[in-house]
């Protein structure tokens, strides 16, 4: 029976929604990841430059080397860590479709049944769910396998090294800002203007990232004011302690 031309279109455009809101997903990871990479920078170097500086605030040269040292490590640091952790995931996805490709090639019986079970699962009858695996696995039985079982789409993995530049550039962006603040300012005033400038920075990452992955504002910014409250504070307290600012 051939479907009417108005639910043809209305399908077209209903798939044609679920695929924009899938990139859109895609593209919207990629923005909260960068917002907190920047968030863990402002946090990493705002706390090394506040403990410099409760050694001894006057000290500008000594405050910027540390800063520096801090951002550059801690930009490489996170480049890394992103590298080698996207590239374990791509190598396991690559691993977990030669499996699936052997076992299509072994037992395709098999393996088209548990297509049909997977769609079973989704609620669909027996006889479309045994359809839908039928014509999805006549196209492309190893898109349709790792697409139900594994939740991988082919050929589209995840580049390592563009997560570790992404990574590296975020962290920068946001170290940037508690250095400049710290050494912009006279030694009575740098480590208050740190403080407000991170603590505002942080306002605004904090509501940014919440917004992207569609949790309530105020606890993520509450949750990134009191983290890096503290951090400044241990740190502050440290620094004055070894310079002897403090007993």
């Amino acid at each position: 029976m051939t479907k009417p031309k108005d639910v043809e279109l209305d399908e077209k455009l209903i798939a044609s929604a679920e695929f924009q809101k899938t990139a859109m997903a895609a593209k919207l990871n990629w923005l909260r990841a960068g917002v907190l990479g920047a968030n863990d920078g402002i946090m990493s170097t705002s706390g090394l430059v506040i403990g410099v500086a409760g050694a001894d605030p006057s000290n500008t040269a000594a405050i910027l080397v540390a800063g520096v040292a801090a951002l550059v490590a801690g930009s490489i640091s996170m480049a890394g860590g992103e590298y080698t952790s996207v590239s374990a995931q791509k190598d396991s996805e690559i691993a977990a479709l030669e499996v699936e490709r052997r076992e299509l090639a072994e037992n395709p019986d098999l393996e088209l049944r548990e297509l049909t079970w997977f769609y079973e699962q989704k609620g669909l009858s027996f006889e479309l769910a045994e359809k839908v695996a039928v014509e999805l696995t006549a196209k492309d039985a190893l898109r349709a396998h790792a697409e139900a079982e594994l939740g991988i789409e082919v050929g589209e993995h995840s580049s390592p090294t563009q997560a570790a530049l992404a990574s590296l550039i975020a962290f920068a962006a946001g170290g940037v800002l508690p250095l400049l603040a710290i050494t912009s300012f006279s030694a009575d005033t740098k480590i208050l203007a740190t403080i407000g400038a991170t603590l505002i920075a942080l306002i605004i990452t904090g509501y940014v990232g919440a917004k992207i992955g569609g949790a309530r504002a105020f606890r993520a910014i509450l949750r990134n004011v009191m983290v890096s409250g503290v951090t400044m504070g241990v740190t502050y307290l440290i620094g004055a302690l070894v310079g002897g600012r403090i007993g």
